[in-house]
């Protein structure tokens, strides 16, 4: 290693762990950790959950609940990060998620259930954007690929035990735990944070009374409640189209009402030309959807191919994706050591990854397929995704107008929550819809691999353009 390498390691790693650094390094993996222990948690405990408040038809409702108002969070959090900094976001978010747990936890009716799960979605929104908002504001460019390698990190460990100690926690003591035991932890992020965002404030401030540093931005609370409405109500009818009790006309029309909302709205919360993968923020947003859509709704079936097709059990069945999170978090680290790398490279490396990762499982998909590739494919995966994931999330801020980080990164995170939406119901409708199990997820496969391919070609895009 040259001194000037090292040199410059030392200088992250200061950054990063130093003393007047390090609560704050540390708080924001926490914040991070709280979302994804509540993730896999929650899952884990549902059935046991629904069984004790409500009956299975009502089972989507506590994700569909959180999901819409982490939509209308997502976005409303970014234009309140944009125009007074994250200093109040990053206090009340925590907050409001950690009241969130509390009424979760104490609920004895399944209205107050929903009422928890609406509070833990709108302060999980408004959080993942803060702290976007606080990495660009806090952090140096070279130090920021090192931030997302430990953000990557803070998936890891919830998704090895967050299931296995959801069970036992359920099945010993009581779902209520599950949302309980993690509201000490929401206080103490929230203690290591508050001194570091004390003196925050916004990016930029502007030129239009509306601290922007006078970009224009249109307003957001009707397309941003439009969204989350038709979010949610497109979650329901994926929901009965897998077998409700609602006529199958209803379901089409409560779709296409769905998608003829949503639509519009997106045009007013993504960047102009994200469809179009116009060079800079909007090809990085659309690429956060590409790589989103394509690894986590390969995840949701995973298990499903496995049991279904192979016979596995369930507890074998997760071994794949624990293979996944371990090469997500290991290429990740790695990316965060080399921060002189062209991020817009890397990406295409990670997409690429992604797609080798997914096409490998077509010699697993078929009755005679090898179920062990499996395990060796979604390892190829997730090291792509952790090059790729890690990648977009530098070239968010590196592309974003200092006034327009916190808008950007709602937009990504919006892209990327509707992607993952959007695949994983093609994918049921294809094992819905298919012969067997097998030809659906031969062509959820087959889809995947051409959305990593599309961002293989999207990726170069994704460089900042030249100026005039």
């Amino acid at each position: 290693m040259s001194d000037v390498t090292a040199a410059a390691s030392t200088s992250v790693r200061e950054e990063l762990v130093g003393p007047g650094r390090r609560p704050v390094t540390v708080g924001i993996v926490l914040l991070i950790s709280l979302i994804a222990f509540e993730n896999m948690g929650v899952s884990t405990a549902m059935p046991a959950l629904v069984a004790d408040l409500g009956s299975v038809d009502l089972y989507a409702w506590p994700f569909v609940s959180f999901v819409a108002a982490s939509v209308l969070g997502t976005v409303l959090g970014g234009r309140w990060c944009d125009t007074h900094g994250a200093r109040w976001p990053l206090l009340v978010a925590p907050a409001v998620f950690g009241a969130g747990l509390l009424v979760a936890g104490t609920a004895e009716t399944f209205a107050q259930l929903l009422l928890g799960r609406v509070l833990q979605g709108a302060g999980a929104g408004v959080q993942g954007v803060a702290v976007y908002v606080l990495i660009a504001a806090v952090y140096s460019a070279a130090a920021r690929p090192a931030v997302f390698g430990l953000i990557s990190s803070a998936w890891v460990l919830p998704s090895l035990v967050g299931p296995p100690v959801a069970g036992l926690v359920t099945d010993t003591v009581s779902w209520h735990w599950v949302f309980l035991g993690l509201v000490p932890l929401v206080v103490l992020a929230m203690a290591l944070v508050a001194p570091a965002v004390r003196t925050l404030q916004p990016l930029a401030r502007g030129g239009d009374g509306d601290g922007d540093g006078g970009t224009r931005r249109p307003q957001v609370l009707l397309p941003a409640t439009a969204a989350a409405l038709a979010v949610a109500a497109l979650s329901w009818a994926g929901q009965e189209a897998d077998g409700g009790g609602a006529a199958s006309w209803v379901v089409g029309l409560v779709a296409a009402a769905s998608l003829g909302v949503l639509v519009p709205a997106l045009r007013r919360l993504l960047p102009p030309g994200t469809l179009s993968a116009r060079r800079g923020v909007a090809a990085v947003v659309l690429c956060r959807g590409l790589i989103a859509g394509a690894f986590f709704a390969t995840t949701a079936y995973l298990p499903l191919l496995l049991t279904d097709v192979h016979g596995w059990s369930l507890t074998a069945a997760g071994t794949p994706l624990i293979a996944g999170s371990l090469g997500w978090s290991a290429s990740s680290a790695w990316q965060g050591r080399h921060p002189d790398l062209a991020r817009p490279v890397l990406l295409r490396v990670g997409f690429a990854g992604v797609a080798a990762g997914a096409a490998a499982l077509l010699l697993v998909t078929p009755t005679w397929g090898a179920a062990w590739v499996a395990v060796p494919a979604w390892t190829v995966a997730g090291l792509g995704m952790g090059l790729g994931f890690s990648a977009i999330s530098q070239l968010l801020l590196e592309a974003s107008p200092p006034a327009l980080v916190g808008a950007n990164s709602a937009a990504a995170q919006l892209g990327d929550g509707l992607a993952q939406a959007v695949f994983v119901g093609v994918g049921g409708a294809l094992v819905a819809t298919a012969a067997t199990v097998a030809l659906g997820l031969s062509g959820l496969v087959v889809v995947v691999v051409a959305l990593a391919a599309l961002g293989v070609w999207v990726s170069p895009r994704t460089a900042a353009p030249a100026p005039r």
